[in-house]
């Protein structure tokens, strides 16, 4: 029955799949989600930077397109009646309409809306990762090059990037073209963020260790499965496409590779057509026979992720210290104060190894990022909106919220009040934060440390975060390169065939519906596809990506 069930969802999510280009690395709806250090340490106003507001005032009117993160939804279902929304509008005396694509459908609405010819003034949206990439947007007449419009208009901006010049060859093109006002994450601290949980009450329960080996999580889920009776012992992310929540390096780094392009001694990698991808299906194929992931892992969503965890259906998970720990611990012991959860380690193969993959976000993030629409009438007012986040009242709006309200200022730091840290509407940290701040998960601003050093108020979590960012991820990670408009676009057309077979033939083979003797003929169908013809673009872009 649930074989079944799951190879329905291979065709649906395969469908779905169609209309994607290059994926998110590591996008997801939590992000402690990223970070930096504060343009407002610098102190006040200089070099042109305007703290005072955007400029654009007089009550402006203009339109907004964007998804509503996954916390926002789940306190408030519309833009229009989430405080901090609200604030931005008062704060730079703009009026937004915003234009909301239903929850997880944001690449079918948008290309909906471009095919329309109906454009807002504003798109956020992961550009990067737009077929053909953002200069063909531009070139396409969908959004505008902001060379020009960043340097008269965007003083804020422009600033951040003239101090951060490492930042600023992130958010070109190859041909130099500006496109999006971006999220910035430029503190290591706040680049991992994710990693796996488990029941540590049922571990004590079944009087064992917290895993660290491949054996050893087989040992645990086996545990779970039959001496506790647990329905999905591991359950994570399946949507927006299938092994979504482990492509941070969960279990597939074990094997020495990521699933998708990741770098092994400067030379760029697609992991799923390694050896070790052939090592990590044969062994979710075993975990599967056995009933130790999730039944239906292809259609888990972050909704159906947290029941199972609340519920007591699943045991394990891999998820974020905030919209994880912090959002399910609460809840648990609410209904059974002796329940814990505990992180652990990136599982490795053998005892003593250290993890060579685990989540780390980019500094740069591909989410967050607006663009103004080529069909705009108001370019100098959304200009100005959008540079608002990278100066020194933005800056504090947008990490921390509305002083005496969200935040108040303590010898000099500012500390989040009890309606983020003890909502009285018994809201989780990480929903409080979503309505007040877009701290939390990412936007046109530069992230703060000082957001995290409370957000992760249990000690929990702060394990968490030291240990899930004990890897050498660092070593592994392909940074955000730019890319020309022919290069995006064959890549774009070849990723597009390439990752809907890798995602079709990953579920048949653990779901026993594919034997593993056919690992080798699918390697062949993705370098037929083109898939080292895309290693080798990524590659040239990297190089040209260190060059001074």
């Amino acid at each position: 029955m649930a074989a079944a069930a799951a190879t329905v969802a291979i065709l649906a999510l395969v469908g779905c799949r169609e209309s994607a280009s290059v994926r998110t690395a590591g996008k997801n709806p939590d992000a402690p989600k990223q970070s930096i250090g504060s343009p407002s340490d610098a102190g006040g106003s200089r070099d042109g930077r305007d703290g005072s507001g955007t400029g654009s005032g007089d009550g402006a009117a203009m339109t907004y397109w964007a998804e509503l993160n996954g916390n926002a939804a789940s306190a408030r279902q519309r833009f229009q009646d989430v405080p901090f929304f609200q604030e931005w509008q008062r704060e730079t005396g703009v009026k937004l309409t915003f234009i909301q694509p239903p929850s997880n459908q944001a690449k079918e609405a948008i290309n909906v809306m471009l095919a329309s010819g109906k454009l807002p003034d504003m798109i956020e949206y992961e550009w990067a990762n737009f077929p053909g990439g953002p200069e063909k947007a531009i070139k396409d007449g969908y959004i505008l090059r902001l060379n020009d419009v960043i340097d008269r208009y965007a003083p804020n901006l422009k600033a951040y990037l003239r101090e951060h010049p490492d930042i600023d060859k992130q958010i070109r093109t190859a041909g130099g073209s500006y496109y999006m006002f971006p999220f910035v994450q430029n503190d290591d601290r706040l680049r991992t963020y994710q990693g796996p949980i488990l029941r540590k009450d049922w571990l004590d329960e079944l009087g064992m260790d917290v895993p660290e080996t491949i054996d050893d999580w087989h040992l645990v889920l086996k545990a779970f499965k039959q001496r506790k009776g647990i329905e999905a012992p591991l359950t994570f992310l399946g949507v927006p496409y299938p092994l979504f929540g482990i492509e941070g390096g969960g279990f597939i780094g074990a094997f020495g590779i990521k699933k998708g392009f990741y770098l092994e001694d400067g030379k760029v990698k697609y992991g799923a057509q390694e050896p070790g991808y052939k090592s990590f299906l044969a062994l979710f194929r075993d975990w599967y026979a056995e009933g130790l992931i999730d039944p239906n892992f292809a259609a888990v969503d972050s909704e159906t992720q947290d029941v199972s965890m609340l519920t007591g259906r699943s045991g394990a998970s891999i998820w974020n210290a905030g919209a994880g720990i912090g959002t399910w611990l609460p809840v648990l012991q609410q209904h059974d104060p002796s329940a814990e959860l505990v992180a652990a380690p990136y599982p490795v193969l053998h005892r003593g190894d250290r993890p060579a993959f685990g989540q780390l976000a980019p500094a740069v993030g591909s989410s967050g990022g607006v663009a103004i629409s080529s069909a705009s009438p108001n370019v100098e007012q959304a200009a100005r909106l959008l540079d608002f986040g990278y100066g020194p009242k933005g800056h504090m709006l947008f990490n921390f919220g509305i002083e005496g309200v969200s935040y108040e200022m303590k010898d000099g730091y500012p500390h989040y009040t009890d309606l983020i840290l003890n909502n009285p509407e018994k809201l989780a940290p990480s929903q409080a934060l979503a309505m007040y701040t877009r701290a939390s998960y990412f936007g046109p601003f530069v992230q703060d440390v000082r957001y995290m050093e409370q957000y992760y108020e249990m000690p929990e979590q702060k394990e968490a975060i030291r240990l899930w960012g004990d890897t050498d991820a660092t070593e592994h990670t392909l940074p955000a390169t730019p890319k020309t408009e022919k290069e995006n676009a064959e890549l774009s057309a070849i990723m597009q065939d390439a990752e809907t077979l890798t995602d079709e033939m990953s579920l048949k083979f653990i779901l026993g519906i594919e034997p593993m003797e056919g690992f080798d003929a699918y390697v062949e169908e993705l370098k037929l596809l083109g898939i080292d013809r895309a290693v080798e673009i990524q590659q040239t872009a990297y190089d040209r990506f260190r060059q001074p």
